[in-house]
């Protein structure tokens, strides 16, 4: 019995109150809030709690691990995404999952129940600021489909060259959400910043020479940005770039 079921009842007069309580901590709440494989608990109730079911993160984990929660989230949702994941491991999930397809400079897993659909009104614009940086925007921008968004790539617009970033600027501005994916010293997010009236997410990378410090270097510029409008992720964290955009401009589909 999930939770709506129960709540019917209790409406109808059917359940008492303290009867449901019971129910509600026997079902977990909403039905089964995990999925028991020993070496890893599926959250297979995240989509409900969230809009997205849970994402596979593929570092540290065995092609047969992969595999596994691969097979056992498809029977539960209609989109699996499994991020950091290196060619050998997708290779052995690609050839035992049907339907699974591995993006290889995003470095991501993908299953789709039905094609990929552009469900929310608007788009994200992912800002790259060089070629060495692409592993890291291609995540975000995948991640960002995933969720139902369209991407706009505006790749290769560093401050190096920044006159290469002025050509672009009408289509970044028409995003409801910027994703500024840059390493070096990060300064592609605070002149992005001056510019523009959405949302910025600033995501570091390690890519750099020694005083970038793995990341260390963009990811304190863009905590100290003086342009308003920027959150900044974790260094090299494409995903929740590309997640927490994919969030703003589903709400503010919503509210359109």
């Amino acid at each position: 019995m999930d939770l709506e079921k129960i709540l019917k009842l209790v409406q109808a007069g059917d359940l008492d109150i303290d009867e449901a309580k019971k129910q509600i901590i026997k079902e977990g709440g909403s039905g089964p809030a995990n999925l028991d494989l020993g070496f890893a608990q599926l959250d297979i109730d995240r989509e409900k709690r969230t809009g997205f079911p849970e994402v596979i993160f593929g570092e540290g984990k065995t092609p047969e691990q992969i595999e596994a929660i691969f097979r056992r989230l498809m029977e539960h949702t209609d989109r699996v995404l499994a991020t950091r994941v290196d060619a050998a491991k997708a290779a052995y999930v690609v050839a035992n999952v049907e339907g699974v397809t591995y993006h290889e400079t995003a470095r991501a897993l993908t299953w789709f129940k039905r094609p990929l659909l552009k469900v929310h009104d608007g788009y994200i614009a992912v800002v790259c600021a060089g070629t060495s940086d692409l592993p890291v925007a291609e995540e975000a921008a995948l991640t960002a489909e995933c969720l139902g968004s369209h991407v706009e790539r505006i790749y290769d617009v560093g401050v190096a060259g920044i006159h290469r970033l002025f050509r672009r600027l009408e289509l970044i501005r028409g995003a409801n959400a910027i994703v500024v994916v840059a390493g070096m010293e990060g300064a592609l997010a605070s002149v992005m910043g001056g510019l523009v009236s959405k949302p910025i997410v600033a995501v570091p990378t390690s890519i750099g020479y020694g005083a970038n410090l793995a990341g260390i270097a963009p990811l304190l510029s863009m905590l100290n940005s003086c342009s308003p409008g920027i959150s900044v992720v974790n260094i090299d964290n494409g995903f929740g770039g590309g997640y927490y955009a994919g969030l703003i401009n589903k709400n503010m589909s919503k509210r359109a």
